[in-house]
């Protein structure tokens, strides 16, 4: 009975909405998809953000091929949730960084596994950073691996002072478990993407020279001028704060240029000067531009975070302003290792994502610093116990962290990472890496779909929408004129979808695919399913044909009407 109310309600109300409207010939307001607004409107470019800035230099309009399509029912009951897009209003321009992922060195040489590179061509990830987390601090681009210059002390101390064998990655390796430097920019060439690099940090520290971080400066304008403008992003160091970091805490009798035990935001901003100047000038001399990074914490750090955790952005922002291109954030967004539901996880994609960007201009504009672009070059979650990490759940949470990234004028998004290790469904890997039991390796998991279709079907430019019910609703419009809907049902429940077009004429067909999770392992399905075709593997989507699966199609005349199932995903395009 209340279901039954909540419809006639949002009935009414669509009504109202659209009262004294006019309908062109198109289609008529929410039975066709017409304008519904006052007839066509051309729209105007809004301004860059400046969170954004320089990112959207990668901006391209996109041109929407139609793809083979199959003649699809239209839902025949009444519409649970109304979408209106107002083709008049563009929220901003789509800079193609959002759907960037994390390369590591441990993935093989990559340029060896035919399947891997087919897969990360399609999916058009545009930048992969590298080399990797936490082992870009002990990482020598210019040696072979365990191999350091002779300053780099043979053990490291961990956050409580305990010495062990440092363990030093190398770029020039030729073993066929871990990836050179050379292969990771053939690799880029090969499927069609740029990179980020982050250099070692924690050499600055740990480096026992005279002058140790005139030295790590040095290795990384080194490897400005050898990477001859290949990239343009750069970032100095990796969660530099944190306990895990090489170079957290240092051997001070080892120490010669008088640094403090404890790393705090302050020494590192100091330092983060010396990079800066050594790796511009690098790149002036080869007439080369890049970009440089500075991280800082994403939100309030709790009580029981570390000293260095609370004054790190207030010892980093004041001395950066100046000098910094770009910010660096990384967010794992769940509570950590909770055993989480599907329904507090996708929460976390939204609310996280707003909450971050509010932090950063208050934190910014609290220091006196100019709001520059900001980069979340490291998100996943951390939720573990039921797979979450390998389910589909987690293909949507990647989804709506993009899409609120967007919203919210992030400059750039990274997920971590391409590979991992499965550890009993704990992997945040994007591909199975060959550990998983019975499963084929570089086999997709889940999230690969969400990601790989949202970059195929969302626009270069989001447009303003309103939703009048249950879905989360991203609208966007590609260059050729179609428009798109990216519809997600984070509920248990089925959801019918009614959407009109405000400012813009509908053409005559729309084009959809859906992706729904399977029914193993609970609420955290291994399976994605994409307009019902799943995987051949054990777990996964349909990795042998997701390429060339037919669209579900249907004429705009009579409304454009679509079913969201539970916990599912609409890719929607109108015709123009």
């Amino acid at each position: 009975m209340k279901k039954m109310k909540f419809v006639f309600m949002l009935a009414i109300l669509a009504v109202l909405a659209n009262c004294g409207k006019k309908s062109d010939t198109g289609g008529g307001g929410n039975t066709g998809g017409g304008t519904g607004g006052g007839g066509v409107v051309t729209p105007t470019d809004p301004a860059t953000a400046n969170t954004i800035g320089f990112f959207m230099n990668e901006w391209n309009g996109k041109t929407f091929s139609v793809p083979s399509s199959v003649d699809a029912a239209k839902p025949t009951v009444a519409p649970t949730s109304y979408v209106t897009i107002d083709a008049g209003t563009i929220l901003t321009k789509i800079a193609p960084v959002y759907n960037a992922h994390n390369a590591n060195s441990w993935m093989t040489q990559m340029v060896t596994e035919a399947s891997l590179i087919s897969h990360l061509t399609n999916l058009k990830p545009n930048v992969i950073r590298f080399p990797g987390g936490s082992i870009s601090d002990v990482y020598f681009w210019n040696k072979p691996f365990n191999t350091p210059p002779s300053d780099a002390p043979a053990q490291l101390l961990d956050a409580n002072g305990v010495a062990s064998t440092a363990g030093y990655w190398g770029g020039q390796t030729t073993d066929s478990w871990t990836i050179s430097l050379n292969n990771y920019y053939t690799m880029l060439q090969q499927t069609g993407n740029q990179g980020m690099i982050t250099v070692n940090y924690g050499y600055a520290r740990y480096g026992t020279g005279t002058n140790p971080v005139a030295q790590a400066a040095h290795l990384a304008a080194d490897w400005v001028r050898y990477d001859n403008g290949r990239t343009k992003y750069w970032e100095i160091g990796n969660e530099c704060n944190g306990t895990w970091e090489a170079g957290y805490r240092i051997n001070t009798a080892n120490n010669k240029d008088g640094q403090p035990e404890i790393i705090n935001g302050a020494l590192y901003a100091q330092h983060v000067k010396q990079f800066a100047d050594s790796m511009k000038k690098a790149a002036q001399d080869i007439g080369k531009t890049i970009y440089i990074g500075t991280y800082i914490l994403e939100a309030q750090p709790a009580a029981w975070q570390t000293a260095t955790d609370q004054t790190w952005n207030s010892g980093v922002l004041p001395k950066v302003n100046s000098i910094t291109d770009f910010y660096i954030v990384h967010s794992y967004y769940t509570p950590f290792q909770t055993n989480a539901t599907a329904a507090e996880i996708l929460n976390t994609a939204t609310d996280n994502t707003t909450a971050m960007m509010t932090y950063y201009k208050n934190g910014l504009t609290t220091a006196g610093n100019t709001i520059k672009p900001i980069a979340l070059t490291e998100y996943n979650i951390t939720s573990q116990g039921s797979k979450q990490q390998v389910s589909f759940v987690n293909g949507i949470h990647a989804l709506i962290v993009m899409a609120e990234a967007i919203k919210n004028n992030y400059g750039f998004t990274c997920r971590w990472d391409l590979s991992n290790g499965y550890n009993s469904g704990n992997d945040h890997g994007l591909f199975n890496s060959g550990d998983e039991p019975g499963v084929a390796k570089w086999n997709p998991r889940p999230a690969f779909y969400y990601m790989y279709y949202f970059q195929k079907y969302m626009g270069d430019r989001m447009l303003k929408s309103t939703t009048l019910g249950g879905v989360l609703a991203y609208a966007s419009s590609f260059n050729s004129g179609e428009k798109s809907a990216v519809l997600i049902n984070k509920s248990t429940a089925t959801e019918t979808v009614n959407i009109t077009l405000q400012n813009a004429t509908a053409g005559s067909k729309y084009y959809w695919y859906t992706l729904t999770g399977g029914t193993d392992n609970g609420e955290f399905s291994s399976k994605v399913y994409v307009n019902g075709n799943g995987p051949s593997e054990p777990t996964g989507g349909p990795s042998s044909n997701y390429t060339t699966i037919a669209a579900s199609s249907a004429v705009t005349a009579g409304g454009i009407n679509v079913t969201v199932p539970a916990r599912g995903v609409v890719y929607l395009v109108i015709d123009k």
